[in-house]
């Protein structure tokens, strides 16, 4: 079985801003994956060249929720992220076909 490494891509202002101005990329990847797994990753799914990938790994964060009768404690679980920079000249379309 071939191991998913891309998750799904991140869209925020903030990601959406890097992807404009200093062509990179974000996505949510594996925890297990390398950065060489993920430039391959990106780069056959996508078809296009990888300059350079960082990767952060973001910590879980307790969350809770009331109902009637208690309150409900629990965490979020971490997740990898992985900033993908491309060579100049090249883009990915996250959104897919959006002309009609």
């Amino acid at each position: 079985m071939i191991k998913q490494i891309l998750i799904k891509p991140v869209i925020t202002e903030k990601s959406t801003k890097m992807s404009d101005k200093n062509n990179v990329y974000t996505f949510v990847v594996a925890k297990s994956a390398n950065k060489i797994e993920i430039r391959k990753a990106v780069e056959d799914m996508f078809n296009v060249s990888v300059a350079n990938v960082n990767t952060a790994i973001m910590p879980g964060k307790p969350k809770s929720r009331s109902t009637k009768t208690t309150i409900v404690r629990g965490t979020k679980s971490s997740y990898k992220k992985a900033f993908v920079t491309l060579t100049p000249g090249e883009t990915i379309n996250i959104f897919g076909n959006t002309e009609e």
